[in-house]
């Protein structure tokens, strides 16, 4: 099935966020996160039913080698990014977002 991934502004902010923190904390760290997420959207692309359940119907895919997860939901043929989360802070915060 064609899939089409539509991101939550704020998680499209929250991804951008985190890429510029990487980048002045290491340079070019950034842009090896941008590509991580990429990774991982193209992965819950192929397979979106394939993370695991959170919350209802909303699944959460670790982004390799750093501490964030994509948050999404999939209804029909769109998945939803809901968040780029980091693991360790406010659990569930994305919950409003649709």
């Amino acid at each position: 099935m064609n899939y089409t991934v539509y991101f939550h502004p704020d998680a499209e902010s929250e991804m951008n966020e985190a890429a510029e923190f990487l980048d002045q904390e290491y340079p070019g760290l950034g842009t090896v996160f941008l590509t991580a997420v990429e990774r991982a959207v193209d992965q819950i692309r192929s397979a979106p039913e394939a993370a695991q359940l959170i919350r209802g119907y909303v699944r959460r895919k670790l982004i390799v080698k750093f501490p964030y997860s994509v948050v999404y939901s999939v209804r029909d043929t769109q998945i939803r990014i809901l968040a780029v989360a980091h693991q360790k802070r406010r659990p569930y915060y994305w919950r409003s977002r649709r």
